[in-house]
């Protein structure tokens, strides 16, 4: 069913909410926006990507009118060094809007999946665009199925709950939980962001994964945040690793 841009501006009176039936990308819209001048908390969003994009610029399986496509431009003070910070934010804020709107519980992988399980359910990205942060959010909402190359590891709030969920409540939820959680950031500082990811998430402690790192991978057990925002794992040699970037996955 095509998005209702009526009833979330109704809910969200005074926000600017541009949403396309189709669309190439709504990072590459909203960051030409920012660059207009566009008032923080605009928010582009979509029924379909064309060219939706992913962490290393991958492709984001984006099924017509079944998923949230969307990225929001946040006029905050936050520069480059803290990008990884507010990826953790959108991260609970994407946690508890789903569990607030469809009662799933989800966790979160770092930096940035929000799972059900152990299979993705929602994709985040940010990029600085100065003075703005772009963050893009891709959720799975209403999919019934997924193509052959990710159905192990791709699921939906309508698959993990078996019932078909509302993508207007959503996103009238989870936008003010964006402001939330990014004010926090703002207001207080990294550290309530990092205790709260820490406790929602069960891989940013305690958790044996790998990490690819292009040339080589990474064989260990997570050992909490840096104050940056950043994962460390102890491999299995002893040694500790500060990951900046790279794919972590569970391992036995």
């Amino acid at each position: 069913m095509p998005f209702n841009l009526d009833q979330l501006c109704t809910r969200l009176p005074g926000r600017r909410i541009d949403w396309h039936p189709a669309i190439g990308s709504t990072m590459t819209e909203a960051a030409r926006l920012a660059a207009g001048g566009c008032p923080h908390g605009t928010t582009v969003g979509a029924d379909e990507q064309m060219a939706g994009i992913g962490r290393y610029g991958r492709h984001w399986h984006s099924e017509p009118d079944a998923g949230i496509y969307m990225s929001v431009i946040l006029r905050l003070p936050f520069g480059m060094e803290t990008l990884p910070l507010v990826t953790l934010a959108l991260g609970l804020a994407v946690a508890d809007t789903i569990h607030k709107t469809t009662d799933v519980a989800c966790d979160l992988r770092w930096p940035n999946d929000v799972l059900i399980g152990n299979r993705k359910c929602c994709g985040i990205l940010t990029q600085l665009e100065s003075p703005a942060v772009i963050a893009g959010i891709g959720i799975n909402v209403n999919h019934p199925s997924f193509p052959e190359e990710i159905a192990a590891l791709a699921t939906s709030l309508r698959v993990a709950s078996g019932r078909i969920h509302s993508r207007e409540q959503i996103v009238a939820e989870l936008l003010p939980a964006i402001d939330t959680y990014c004010g926090i950031l703002e207001t207080q500082g990294r550290d309530p962001i990092l205790r709260m990811f820490s406790q929602a998430s069960s891989y940013a402690t305690g958790r044996r994964v790998s990490v690819d790192q292009g040339d080589s991978t990474i064989h260990g057990v997570t050992s909490g945040l840096t104050p940056a925002g950043f994962l460390l794992v102890r491999d299995d040699n002893g040694k500790q690793h500060q990951i900046i970037a790279g794919g972590v996955r569970p391992c036995s």
